[in-house]
């Protein structure tokens, strides 16, 4: 992805936006019917109305306690209710600016549709919101392409810009793995013909934005049970506040001294109690960790699916391109009984004259570099190729590639298929060519046998690189019990070689879409969750089946439409970074979620007897934070209930620092530094609002 360089003074000006936006969010969110979805933020903005009546029943001189007491508790529990909504809309503003980008990449374009009518094709102008599902389109060399489709015929270099930020041109062609265009991206060369696959409003960039604005994010199952959980502590501490009212009357009454608790008291009890803290940032730590993945390039298709990475336990890699470099490079020649290396060298040379692979390319330089043959090419002079010379480009049918010259056949090309094309020829397999493709095969490279006419020469050893720092990336996933499955079709002794060299911890060679499938099935009949990437429609069997699907941008339609995850630059090792941001989404609910409630227990130190110290006075034993009056213990616990939220949005926004561990590792340090946080902060905090309080004038 390109990186844009922002100017200070207009990231200021975004920034002051965004905030701006965020605050006014926050004011129209108070409407009940939006609140509603939010339960506990639900019964404290309850609280909060209820507070201003009484308030304004104090004003008027029939109060239950001080028209400031009661002023100064529903102002703060107002704010509670505020800060709350300003943390979700502070995160949805962050992608909003995103996808507000988006909006203006999409456009309405003119499109040429294809009409085939008896008496042949040709081709009408229509705008591109009349577009629909199977309309075949043409699209030349500078014009936008109108809508999400296949591409059927044609090869073309497209800008795709607009959607992965990328500025190099990408090739999109019919047939194979890079068939899929988007809308709105542009073609730079030739032409193509598309065969449209999304309905207007259907396409890829209107699923960004309205995944990106939050209007299709659903809960996912682990935020619903913790909503379930934090409803059932909100419905547990509301009937405890409930039933106090008319048991203080009662025991007032029976001691003969005493005053009741007010309800502004009990109002206040009841928001510092339930857990308002999680209950507020809940969703903005859902829409923050959906951000996360879109900053990484990735569009998560549903929350559920970034949470699911979070639980991921096995990791089905693609060896070429993902563990390894993917273009295998020549290193060595190494010739069979007794041929010169020289006259293997200029052979293999001339072999790969046609080859425009990497690998045939490769083996051209490594001939110059380390024999100085000087480079040559098809056509005549000096430093070509001789005149009369029939090149055989490489093919997969044949796995072969050569020339034909002054009467000599030379090839070069897989094992079995050059064995086979000597014995053909009536030649003999030397001795010695099985332990030099054997060695090859075992140390995790690729073996290419060189022949000329009815001879074996020697074999070209071809390695495929794997990538620097791969292996301890895997070492870190096996820390946090993730498992590593390397698949490739390569030949099992190719595969063990590469796979114990990466450090995975297992394989699956000469893989077949069933293969996949079969690999996933196993292990989620055993409990366990399985992610894995993909680009062709061959990967799309097992990318539905798949609890984490990270689809390729580049790659076809059927394993877009299959995946629950897609990656804009469509790099395979970006799997390992969405199990990452997966599991900061978990633990970053999980940290929140321990330091709410130990606030909770503290707060009730500090807020229980200052409510209840005049009924019954012995509980002024349990006042050991010493806080000044009662009212300004339970002003400085609402203060904080509310200043805390605020404090804690920055966290839920960036997220909790992930570090590899084990789960019983990240448990210990939650209840550590949440756990232990969460219980101290609120004495801390409290206290020193009641400082301030005193010192104010306000005592």
């Amino acid at each position: 992805m390109s990186v844009k360089i922002e100017a200070p003074a207009h990231a200021a000006a975004r920034g002051a936006r965004l905030w701006r936006t965020a605050i006014r969010d926050s004011f129209l969110r108070l409407d009940p019917r939006q609140q509603v979805r939010n339960p506990v933020m639900f019964v404290v903005e309850i609280g909060s109305g209820l507070t201003t009546i009484l308030f304004v029943q104090a004003l008027a001189g029939r109060g239950e306690a001080p028209a400031p007491f009661i002023g100064s508790v529903a102002v703060w529990l107002w704010f509670t209710v505020v800060f709350a909504n300003f943390a979700e809309a502070l995160a949805e503003g962050r992608g909003k600016a995103q996808a507000e980008a988006l909006r203006h990449a999409r456009r309405t374009i003119q499109a040429r549709r294809l009409v085939r009518p008896e008496r042949g094709a040709h081709a009408e102008s229509v705008p591109s919101t009349a577009l629909r599902k199977g309309d075949v389109v043409l699209v030349q060399a500078g014009e936008a392409i109108p809508a999400d489709g296949e591409v059927i015929e044609g090869i073309a270099s497209v800008d795709e810009s607009a959607v992965t930020g990328e500025s190099a041109p990408v090739i999109r062609e019919s047939g194979g793995d890079r068939s899929a265009v988007t809308g709105s991206t542009v073609v730079l060369s030739d032409w193509l013909v598309i065969r449209v696959t999304a309905n207007p409003g259907e396409g890829f960039i209107d699923r960004m934005i309205a995944l990106i604005e939050g209007a299709r994010r659903q809960k996912t199952p682990n935020e619903i049970a913790l909503n379930i959980l934090l409803v059932g502590f909100t419905i547990l501490f509301l009937l405890v506040c409930a039933t106090l009212y008319p048991y203080s009357v009662f025991s007032v009454g029976v001691a003969g001294r005493g005053t009741p608790v007010t309800i502004t008291v009990l109002a206040a009890l009841l928001v510092c109690l339930i857990p308002t803290t999680i209950g507020g940032l809940l969703s903005a730590i859902g829409i923050a960790g959906m951000d996360r993945m879109i900053k990484r390039n990735v569009i998560a298709l549903s929350g559920r699916a970034v949470e699911a990475a979070g639980d991921v336990d096995v990791l089905l890699l693609d060896k070429t391109g993902t563990i390894t470099l993917g273009n295998r490079q020549a290193v060595e020649f190494i010739p069979i009984d007794g041929v010169n290396v020289r006259d293997l060298v200029e052979t293999a040379q001339l072999a790969s004259l046609a080859d425009e692979t990497p690998e045939g390319r490769s083996i051209v330089v490594l001939a110059k570099e380390q024999y100085a043959l000087r480079g040559r090419t098809v056509g005549s002079g000096p430093e070509e190729a001789p005149r009369g010379a029939t090149f055989v480009p490489f093919s997969a049918q044949t796995r072969m590639s050569g020339v034909d010259l002054d009467g000599q056949v030379i090839r070069k090309g897989a094992a079995a298929a050059i064995v086979e094309h000597v014995r053909g020829l009536g030649g003999r397999i030397p001795d010695g060519l099985a332990p030099a493709v054997d060695r090859i095969s075992r140390s995790g490279g690729t073996p290419l046998v060189v022949a000329r006419n009815e001879a074996v020469l020697g074999v070209i050893y071809l390695k495929d690189i794997v990538k620097g720092g791969i292996k301890e990336r895997f070492q870190q996933l096996r820390r946090i019990g993730i498992r590593t499955v390397m698949i490739t079709g390569d030949n099992p002794l190719t595969a063990a070689a590469i796979a114990a060299e990466a450090g995975v911890d297992d394989f699956l060679a000469q893989a077949t879409p069933e293969d996949k499938l079969r690999l996933i099935r196993e292990y989620q009949s055993g409990g366990r969750l399985v992610a894995m990437t993909g680009d062709g429609t061959n990967d799309a069997p097992a990318l539905a089946q798949a609890d984490v699907a990270v689809a390729m941008n580049t790659g076809t339609q059927p394993a877009r439409e299959a995946a629950n995850m897609i990656d804009l630059d469509s790099n395979p090792t970006k799997l390992i970074e969405v199990v990452e941001i997966g599991k900061q989404l978990l633990m970053t609910r999980g940290a929140l979620t321990t330091f709410s409630i130990a606030n909770d227990v503290a707060k009730y130190f500090a807020i229980i007897p200052a409510a209840f110290a005049t009924t019954y006075p012995a509980l002024s034993a349990l006042n050991f934070m010493r806080l000044s009056t009662p009212d300004n213990a339970i002003t400085a616990a609402v203060i904080f209930n509310a200043l805390i939220i605020i404090a804690l949005v920055p966290l839920s926004l960036r997220g909790v620092r992930y570090r590899p561990a084990g789960a019983g590792e990240v448990l210990r340090n939650n209840l550590l530094l949440y756990g232990v946080g969460g219980v101290i902060a609120p004495f801390v905090g409290i206290k020193l609002i009641d400082v301030i309080l005193v010192a104010l004038g306000l005592r």
